[in-house]
């Protein structure tokens, strides 16, 4: 055994220093090698704090819990008269021109048909129809129908959809069922006209079927 080691056990609060000496260093060595860790951690990952400066979102993981987005702020009436009057406005056609012709046509025959009913255009669902579910009201509240006649209570009875020559596209069909369920629950009639397959005498016998079949029901 090194005399060194002997001198050492021989006095024992000589090794008490020694290994307490030892233990400070090496703690002093593992907080450096840390230090070095993170900074070479936070090197790899600046883009990160970067962007979330910017606005962008890290992505959480276990150690960061999920946080609900706050809500937007609503303008209010004043917001709103502020920015309406900062905008240009113009009118546009309630109807396109195909639609205009069925409306007149359809108009037409349901006043010689019966004259205290009525043809409306462009009726938003919600203003139809109520419903104690939210979330089902919010399916239909900005939803609308082309066509409606109303009775002479001004009581909604059928919904008329002009069916154009592009109205299928995209999400046009699915839309059109949620309307026509909604309808059907309420108990209001949903009836398609299609573009260059439903002919004047078509339209005719079929606003005779419902205002008659409409008015013999009530």
């Amino acid at each position: 055994m090194p005399p060194e080691i002997d001198a050492l056990i021989a006095k024992p609060h000589l090794l008490m220093v020694v290994l307490f000496v030892g233990a400070i260093i090496g703690m002093a060595v593992e907080q450096f090698s840390s230090k070095k860790r993170r900074q070479a951690w936070r090197e790899r990952n600046r883009w990160r704090w970067e962007n979330k400066g910017r606005g962008a979102q890290i992505a959480a993981g276990p150690w960061l819990p999920m946080q609900d987005p706050l809500p937007s702020k609503q303008p209010d009436a004043a917001d709103q008269l502020r920015i309406v009057m900062g905008a240009n406005f113009s009118a546009q056609p309630l109807l396109n021109k195909s639609e205009a012709r069925v409306f007149k046509e359809l108009d037409r025959m349901v006043i010689a048909c019966n004259s205290t009913w009525q043809v409306m255009a462009q009726v938003s669902l919600g203003e139809i129809l109520r419903c104690k579910d939210a979330d089902a009201y919010r399916c239909i509240n900005s939803k609308r129908v082309d066509l409606l006649l109303v009775d002479g209570d001004c009581e909604p009875r059928h919904a008329i959809e002009y069916q154009g020559g592009a109205h299928h596209q995209g999400t046009a069909a699915a839309r059109d069922a949620v309307k026509k369920e909604a309808l059907r629950r309420a108990g209001i009639g949903y009836h398609e006209v299609v573009a260059g397959q439903t002919t004047p005498a078509d339209l005719k016998r079929l606003v005779e079927k419902l205002i008659v079949g409409s008015t013999s029901a009530k």
